[in-house]
């Protein structure tokens, strides 16, 4: 097929850095000019993307990130997924007359994971120091940057709310009484105090190491836990039930909590190993379909065509489907990921992809599951069609944020993935002196007992947040990933399979239209769920959308250019390097030399 791309891939052999904004880009780069690691760049452009895409994450929020160094030679993921707090009891929830935790305020915030997963990393596999890598996010937010126009398109939807009910939000994002212009500067003078006083106590501690682990005690032993517990103590917000209500958290939650690294989940695909997060997140679910998809001959399909958008659109049900049934974080749920990956699983599974649409949710039923697959299937049905209730506050519901990205790779070979999010500016209010606001995830808990992802206190929220590394013959070679939610795993597949089997470069690649489904339950409140539904983008040709239609799907065409985000690096046998970026949203940039 003729292939269309917006931009160069770009190609050096210094480093290379990519992401969801053109100035975090720009700072990753800068790192490594100034001689650090992969890793150090990683950190400081994620924490930039909370100054320039405040309302798709912030410093209350989370991060998974799978990455490979080559000291260790090894590739881990790192969870600083924060856990629900020890207050976060389903009894507690159902006695507000809650059956969905709210999807912003006070109740949906769980421990908030990031900031410490980016000291953990800086200290175990960075070079440089707290300063060093906040230093730009300091600048950003002290001194000005321009406001994306989805930001002050957010910002002025929310601002009367803000005003009514949200003060401390008020006051950061609508100085003066009024939303940033598209463009203008904007200043959080707040959080670049905080950040300030972070470098302060670090430095005041002799050695890296120390000033690092003297950071992660500020904020979460320190006076950033402080000002959340002097906040949360007497705080009551209105959210997304219609109703106000207090949360859970406090500062001992904060206080005995650390972020992990551990082995990722994998799996073998045509030469290639793909690297994924464990069940906590929806990772294994792109693992599930290429076990599906790999009996499939989608070499000798139109990696563009209705034939290939069909396959991989079902085989993502099915995988989706097994994710409401199994996925939940292991140290609290049985999740049996060795038989949903296995060839006899999926070879029988295979079988359920058919020529026509699926309308019907069909996770598979595994030995002694037998329980758990009756319960979940039961809570389900109900939701097929529809919401499971209609929220009085849908303008936050429906104004929820989303997600950032980063691939960096450098001259040693050292990758990292991430994926940060939470802590939008919808999510919650800011907390007053720190100039950032707390998470929602705990939105993604289901208030019903006996489920994998039923609400308890210390367990992860089953994220949708999911960067991406993949070996080729054994040799770390590509990272990727993509904002989206539910969507992310689609169009990372998408771009993948595409990448493998059609043999184009990265930029062509992700230039290429995008698809996704909304078929089984969403993750974020009110958790809808469009049975038959694929949402495509219109350049696919009006000859595609046709016969996809005439399969029986449930076709929502988007304009062009306004599915997915996604982002990827690769690091060749002979050291070459490459980066791209989306085009869609006109922000995303890839960066090296």
């Amino acid at each position: 097929m003729a292939t269309f791309t917006t931009r160069p891939e770009i190609l050096g052999r210094f480093g290379v850095v990519t992401s969801t904004h053109w100035i975090a880009s720009a700072v990753g780069m800068s790192i490594l000019e100034r001689g650090g690691n992969a890793f150090d760049a990683a950190i400081a452009t994620g924490l930039t993307l909370q100054v320039v895409e405040p309302h798709l994450n912030g410093p209350g929020g989370d991060l998974p990130a799978i990455f490979y160094s080559r000291k260790r030679d090894r590739v881990e993921v790192l969870c600083a997924q924060g856990t629900a707090p020890a207050g976060a009891t389903m009894d507690h929830y159902r006695a507000q007359g809650l059956s969905l935790i709210p999807g912003d305020g006070l109740l949906a915030t769980v421990i908030p994971g990031s900031f410490d997963g980016w000291m953990l990393m800086l200290r175990d596999y960075g070079t440089m120091t707290v300063r060093d890598v906040l230093e730009p996010a300091i600048y950003y937010a002290g001194q000005g940057h321009p406001v994306l126009p989805q930001v002050s398109a957010a910002i002025a939807q929310l601002g009367d709310f803000f005003r009514r009910e949200w003060p401390t939000s008020y006051e950061t994002w609508l100085p003066g009484g009024n939303a940033p212009a598209p463009r203008s500067d904007f200043r959080n003078p707040a959080l670049a105090a905080t950040w300030r006083r972070i470098v302060a106590e670090a430095e005041a501690r002799p050695g890296r190491e120390a000033g690092i682990e003297a950071a992660r005690d500020a904020f979460y032993r320190g006076f950033v836990a402080e000002a959340i517990q002097a906040y949360l103590a007497t705080a009551e917000v209105m959210d997304a039930s219609g109703a106000r209500h207090k949360g859970v958290l406090n500062a001992d939650d904060l206080a005995g909590w650390r972020a992990t690294v551990e082995a990722p989940q994998t799996y073998d695909y045509h030469g290639w190993t793909v690297a994924k997060t464990g069940p906590w997140g929806q990772g294994p679910v792109l693992l599930q379909a290429l076990a599906l998809l790999k009996g499939i001959d989608l070499a000798d399909m139109d990696p563009a065509g209705e034939r290939f958008i069909h396959t991989v659109v079902e085989a993502m049900k099915l995988a989706f489907a097994d994710r409401e049934v199994y996925y939940g974080d292991p140290a609290f749920a049985d999740v049996p990921l060795d038989r949903l990956l296995s060839d006899t699983y999926n070879d029988e599974r295979r079988r359920l992809i058919a020529d026509d649409a699926s309308l019907l949710l069909r996770p598979g039923r595994l030995p002694g599951f037998e329980e758990q697959h009756a319960h979940t299937t039961r809570m389900l049905a109900q939701m097929e069609g529809g919401a499971v209730y209609e929220p009085t506050m849908a303008h936050l519901t429906a104004r929820r944020g989303d997600t950032v990205h980063l691939d960096v790779i450098d001259r040693d070979g050292n990758m990292v993935s991430a994926t940060p999010s939470g802590g939008w500016l919808q999510s919650s209010p800011v907390v007053p002196g720190l100039g950032f606001c707390l998470n929602s995830r705990a939105q993604m808990f289901w208030l019903e007992p006996g489920l994998p992802t039923s609400l308890a206190p210390g367990k992860r929220p089953r994220t949708t947040l999911t960067p991406s590394l993949a070996l080729y013959d054994g040799r770390p070679t590509l990272a990727f990933g993509t904002p989206g939610g539910d969507q992310q795993d689609q169009w990372q597949l998408a771009f993948f399979l595409r990448y493998v089997h059609g043999h184009f470069d990265l930029q062509q690649t992700i230039d290429m239209p995008l698809f996704h489904t909304a078929h089984f339950p969403a993750s974020f409140h009110p958790r809808t769920c469009k049975p038959g539904d694929l949402t495509i983008e219109e350049t696919a040709g009006a000859d595609v959308l046709a016969a996809l239609r005439a399969r029986g799907h449930g076709l929502n065409v988007a304009p062009a250019w306004s599915i997915g985000r996604v982002t990827a690096a690769r690091r060749d046998a002979d050291g070459l390097l490459r980066a791209a970026a989306t085009p869609r949203l006109m922000q995303a940039y890839a960066i090296g030399r």
